[in-house]
């Protein structure tokens, strides 16, 4: 038996990535998945800006399958700069997908749960939202917001039977993060991140996958409002070379 047997979960950003790893990790334990992402290859093609159609794909898995458990909501982009170097239409585009959109899918979402008592939402913040990072800003910004919106809804919810998480990950090897850090010029940026995760190593999606799958569980039955960092280390400190001058490594 899995863990999550006889139970219905929803993953944003389902067609890559995280997302897709999630949803699979999901289905292993035993739960009825459905995908969403603005591409295809998914059960619902969903705009999370678009609260509407946010509103009718929620909707639309309950009615086939008349419970909703849980959410882990994926979907995002990348984008930012330093401030004086940001149009006002790339700040909106990255804030809205990431964190209104956020908004829009843990609404709608909780929605359903009210009507049960119960439920587990998970969103996907970002070590980014924890601490700065040069030329973070919309970036940064926006997944800073989901942290905090996450902390607000396990309070207001919480009494309900709801319980609202977030998993902050570092670097994790995904279309989007190889998009940025694989193009030519960057090698330098590329191997600082990389040094920075203590593990010497980036973050495998499946490993982002069994955090979630481990906090919509009954397992993580008494945790609410928490940022779980999934980093390899990165935010724990950093390494000055003392254990190499000392030939320990």
């Amino acid at each position: 038996m899995g863990r999550l047997d006889n139970t219905v979960a929803v993953v944003t950003g389902g067609a890559s990535g995280i997302g897709a790893a999630t949803a699979v990790r999901l289905a292993e334990e035993g739960a009825t998945v459905a995908t969403m992402d603005i591409t295809g290859g998914v059960d619902y093609n969903l705009d999370v800006r678009d609260e509407a159609a946010v509103k009718d794909a929620f909707a639309d898995v309950v009615a086939r399958h008349g419970r909703l458990d849980s959410v882990v909501h994926c979907a995002g982009v990348a984008g930012g700069g330093p401030v004086h170097l940001v149009d006002e239409s790339e700040w909106d585009r990255v804030v809205d997908i990431n964190l209104k959109g956020t908004f829009l899918v843990d609404k709608h979402a909780a929605i359903h749960m009210l009507e049960a008592d119960r439920g587990s939402i998970v969103n996907i913040a970002s070590i980014e939202g924890i601490e700065g990072t040069e030329g973070g800003s919309a970036y940064n910004a926006s997944k800073g917001g989901v942290i905090m919106l996450t902390k607000c809804m396990a309070i207001d919810y919480a009494h309900r039977g709801i319980r609202v998480n977030a998993i902050c990950p570092g670097g994790i090897d995904t279309p989007l993060l190889m998009d940025i850090i694989g193009s030519p010029g960057v090698e330098i940026y590329r191997d600082k991140m990389h040094d920075r995760h203590l593990m010497n190593r980036f973050g495998q999606p499946s490993e982002i996958a069994a955090a979630a799958a481990f906090l919509v569980s009954d397992d993580a039955s008494f945790m609410t409002g928490q940022a779980m960092v999934v980093d390899g280390g990165f935010t724990a400190g950093f390494r000055a070379g003392l254990l190499q001058q000392m030939g320990l490594v």
